[in-house]
């Protein structure tokens, strides 16, 4: 059943809802819809009633800030959140992925009604020795929002986000899901204004959480994105930490590897 809601600022967000039961809202990260949760939705179902969403930008979701020539402000996805989670009833178990997870934290942070948070790999900056992107990668990636260069912006975000090897990226160009990547792209602004790589995660306000958090990270997955998951368990008092055997930043494509371990944390 899709739900087409209106944000704070006028924006349409498209909601899905599946299963019966606690609500649990799925958040997806870079390059993600309501689309690439659907997996993870399916296999919450027969416990929960499971909430996914189109980011503002994204699929059905609108962007009215952006139709009217505004910027990518952080605080326009959160009140997105906060209409998804008022229209599911006031309050839900919230799970992120990447960027997602990013947003769902800072949604408990700044108050949203969050029964309890679980975050897969949170890309926060929070080893030293790791490379990271330059300051100016917000800049630069508007820019291409706002001048229409969908490949430059995907591009860009590959590698210099992600830091995957430029002859990588090319080869993906020539790839079967290159179309949906460029789909994405306009929105990936928020992404990175979400994480901030150039700044070190801020231990201190992840700290004054009050809510239960679980993080979790796949142990084949990048040394960067295994700190940032770490750096959450450490910060957030009485958070846990799950480690998957076998998983990489890629689990949404394996939802049954990581379905057990929220259902257990979501109880």
């Amino acid at each position: 059943m899709t739900d087409h809601i209106t944000s704070k600022d006028g924006s349409t967000i498209a909601v899905d809802s599946l299963g019966s039961g606690p609500v649990v809202v799925l958040v997806g990260g870079a390059f993600n819809d309501r689309s690439t949760v659907a997996g993870v939705a399916m296999e919450l179902a027969p416990r929960f009633t499971v909430v996914t969403y189109d980011r503002r930008g994204r699929g059905e979701s609108t962007d009215a800030v952006r139709e009217a020539g505004g910027g990518f402000d952080v605080a326009a996805e959160i009140d997105d959140l906060a209409a998804v989670i008022e229209h599911v009833g006031g309050h839900a178990h919230l799970f992120g992925h990447s960027s997602g997870a990013i947003l769902v934290l800072e949604g408990a942070m700044r108050g949203l009604p969050a029964d309890s948070v679980a975050v897969y790999e949170s890309p926060y900056r929070a080893d030293p020795d790791l490379p990271h992107p330059p300051s100016d990668l917000l800049d630069r990636l508007t820019a291409m929002a706002d001048e229409g260069d969908r490949d430059g912006a995907a591009s860009a975000f590959f590698t210099e986000a992600i830091g995957l090897p430029p002859e990588i990226v090319s080869g993906m160009k020539h790839g079967p899901t290159w179309a949906f990547f460029l789909d994405k792209a306009p929105t990936l602004p928020y992404d990175v204004a979400l994480s901030r790589p150039w700044e070190f995660v801020d231990r201190d306000r992840l700290a004054a959480l009050r809510v239960p958090v679980l993080a979790v990270y796949g142990d084949k997955t990048a040394p960067g994105l295994m700190a940032g998951a770490k750096a959450v368990a450490d910060s957030v008092p009485g958070a846990r930490l799950v480690v998957l055997p076998g998983e990489d930043h890629g689990v949404l494509q394996h939802p049954e590897a990581l379905a057990p371990t929220l259902v257990e944390f979501f109880g």
